[in-house]
C-alpha cells in the first residue's frame, strides 16, 4: 500500500480548473434549494477545491489518498517552510477579498479563504513541531 504508483491527476485538475472557473466567473448553477444561485455557485467552487486538492495530492505523492503522512515528504523542513509562506499569502488574499474586493467576491470568499490559510498553517505547524521540539529522535 506504501508503493508509489503512477495515479491519474489530470482528470481532477481538468474537473478542478473547470469547477472554480464556473463558480468565480461563469456563475452556471442552479437555483439550489433555497432558490438562491450563490448558494449553488459557493457548493460548486467547495467542489471544485476539493478536486484540486485530490489533484494535488496525486500529482506530489504518486499515490492516491488525501492524508499527507509525514513520512511521505522528501524534505519536510523545507516544504513545512514553504507550506507556512503560502499559508501567509492565502491569509493576506483573505484580507483582501474580505475588505478592498469585498464588492466584487461573494460575501464568504474571506471567510473560506481565511479557513483555508488556517488549515494550511496547522498543517506546516504539526510538520514543524513533529520534526523539531516534539520529534522521537533523541540525537540531541
Amino acid at each position: 500500500m506504501s508503493e508509489k504508483v503512477d495515479t491519474e491527476w489530470r482528470h481532477f485538475s481538468a474537473l478542478a480548473a473547470v469547477l472554480i472557473f464556473d463558480a468565480l466567473f461563469l456563475g452556471v448553477a442552479p437555483e439550489g434549494p433555497w432558490d438562491d444561485p450563490g448558494f449553488s455557485r459557493g457548493m460548486i467552487g467547495m467542489a471544485g477545491l476539493a478536486f484540486a486538492y485530490v489533484a494535488w495530492y496525486r500529482f506530489t505523492f504518486r499515490r492516491r489518498g488525501l492524508i499527507p503522512w509525514l513520512d511521505l515528504w522528501e524534505n519536510p523542513e523545507r516544504t513545512a517552510k514553504l507550506e507556512m509562506a503560502i499559508a501567509a499569502i492565502v491569509l493576506f488574499l483573505a484580507w483582501a477579498a474580505g475588505d478592498p474586493l469585498q464588492p466584487f467576491l461573494p460575501d464568504p470568499t474571506g471567510l473560506v479563504l481565511t479557513l483555508v490559510g488556517l488549515l494550511i498553517a496547522l498543517q506546516s505547524a504539526y510538520v514543524l513541531l513533529s520534526i523539531g521540539p516534539l520529534s522521537d529522535d533523541e540525537t540531541t
